[in-house]
């Protein structure tokens, strides 16, 4: 009689686990390639077309600075011979005072150009973020994975919401206008 009872018992406890094991519940992944929204969304082209009008205006105002500095050391080098010491002293004062001033001008552009590309980069992020959310509760996306950010390898285009994203996005955009 006892024989049986431990039966049983193993039994319910076998079932017990095996109902625990199938209990895990799995999730659907997504993916999307925030890059791909920063080249192709409007708002993501209008932002890098701002970046690149920056990026523009300094290398206009360092190339400014660069061909003051050339035409001094042009100046300095062909009028060597009949400048005084004390004249060639100071031009050679001013064209090292042109070098550190493109220096220093170089770096104060290059924090003030991050600085917008962050500002425009978090905004878009910002914006995003609840498109992205919404569109992974629709498709019961528990996990949405940048690919930009991540090294997949490969990717199955049915959990590529970025086309999506950027579509409702510029939606989104256009009629907040």
């Amino acid at each position: 009689m006892r024989k049986p009872s431990h039966i049983i018992l193993f039994g319910i406890l076998l079932a017990g686990f095996t109902s625990i094991g199938f209990a895990q519940e799995t999730f659907e992944i997504g993916v999307i390639n925030s890059a791909k929204v920063m080249q192709t969304s409007t708002e993501g082209k209008k932002a890098m077309f701002t970046l690149k009008q920056k990026e523009q205006q300094i290398n206009d105002e360092l190339t400014k600075i660069d061909n003051q500095a050339k035409e001094l050391e042009l100046k300095l080098s062909t009028q060597k011979l009949v400048l005084s010491l004390e004249s060639q002293q100071q031009m050679a004062l001013d064209l090292e005072q042109l070098r550190t001033k493109r220096k220093r001008a170089e770096e104060d552009y290059t924090k003030e150009y991050q600085q917008l590309e962050f500002s425009l980069v978090a905004k878009i992020r910002n914006e995003v973020f609840p498109i992205i959310e919404m569109v992974a509760k629709e498709k019961n996306f528990r996990l949405v994975l940048d690919l930009s950010v991540t090294g997949v390898a490969y990717v199955d285009p049915v959990i590529d919401i970025t086309d999506e994203v950027i579509q409702r996005y510029d939606e989104a955009m256009s009629s907040a206008k």
